[in-house]
């Protein structure tokens, strides 16, 4: 196989390493784009000249009709990232291309995280080790064991299935809310099948996990604070979007309860943004998904996606054409 990979040089070398590039080499032939930043189409028809198989990453353009013309022999696009919406055309589907993204390595880290804030958060760390700096001593009236507490899941795709998968791990009931998930595969994965009012109103910690879509525009407004539980935390390691600031800012404001989280819209948040100073959020600047270290599980899910193409075995990340209205 030629297996040429499209991103920048930079973008490269933060998923890659050479052992990554070592075990693609011992797979098929490997071409790697030498140059710095995004590059442009005429460099992307360069490029895949040829090949069998094209990673692309973040930074990578669509692969338009004239790239792919480029590549009559092109079967098989692993994206490095998370949502294929950036590089998938309908060309690309209409060539009977096959596409696989890393969604589900990136998901891992996101559950991870998110399930740090929960631990952190149910045991009030964040504004006793505030407290403490400050040179107090509690009260830990507010701390909660993860023990007989209900963690409401929102999305139950890749990182909030995994997440759900974290939480069985604790004595801890799990309330699942998913159109799209039937009550039996709720039952599957550990959890519970419920309404979006019913998890507001009995959760002790929330996780949003669902894409940015028109439908999912500030899902967590005026009406759905209303509903949520005194002390309850709520976590976003999905899309900032998904909220209504200004309406959670104003409900943060009565000190009802604690969000953490590591998206905005947009990011990052003004400087004079009520969310930074608010004593019950804590910010992180988008650190959920891989981050350093972390990218390299996606040039791991990658290359494994890559082996079970060679070998006839499903691929553990392919998308199809049909699913890209359901897609971040």
């Amino acid at each position: 196989m030629r297996i040429v990979l499209l991103q920048g040089k930079e973008q490269r070398e933060r998923i890659f390493r050479d052992s990554h590039l070592d075990r693609l080499r011992q797979l098929g032939e490997v071409v790697v784009n030498g140059q710095r930043g995004v590059p442009s189409e005429e460099l992307l028809r360069t490029l895949i000249d040829g090949a069998d198989v094209a990673i692309t990453s973040w930074g990578c353009g669509p692969l338009t009709a004239r790239v792919l013309e480029k590549a009559p022999n092109l079967k098989l696009v692993l994206h490095a990232a998370g949502t294929v919406k950036p590089i998938a055309t309908p060309e690309l589907w209409e060539r009977g291309i096959r596409v696989s993204n890393a969604t589900e390595a990136l998901g891992k880290g996101v559950a991870e995280t998110a399930l740090g804030y929960t631990i952190v958060s149910l045991k009030d760390m964040w504004r006793l080790a505030a407290q403490t700096r400050a040179g107090g001593w509690g009260p830990v009236s507010r701390v909660r064991e993860v023990y007989g507490v209900t963690v409401g899941v929102v999305g139950a795709g890749r990182a909030g299935s995994h997440y759900i998968k974290l939480l069985r791990n604790f004595d801890v009931r799990i309330a699942l809310y998913d159109p799209f998930v039937s009550e039996i595969r709720a039952k599957e994965l550990g959890a519970e099948k419920v309404t979006f009012e019913r998890l507001l109103a009995e959760s002790d910690a929330i996780s949003i996990h669902v894409p940015s879509l028109p439908e999912t525009r500030h899902m967590f407004n005026a009406a759905a604070f209303a509903r949520m539980k005194d002390d309850c935390v709520l976590i976003n390691t999905a899309r900032g979007s998904l909220i209504d600031e200004t309406a959670l800012a104003a409900e943060l404001e009565k000190g009802r309860f604690f969000a953490c989280l590591d998206v905005t819209d947009p990011e990052p948040p003004a400087s004079d943004h009520p969310f930074r100073k608010l004593s019950n959020v804590v910010l992180t600047p988008h650190i959920a998904g891989a981050v350093n270290n972390g990218l390299e599980r996606i040039a791991q899910f990658v290359i494994d996606d890559l082996s079970a193409y060679a070998s006839g075995r499903p691929m553990a990340g392919e998308v199809w054409a049909e699913q890209m209205n359901q897609l971040a």
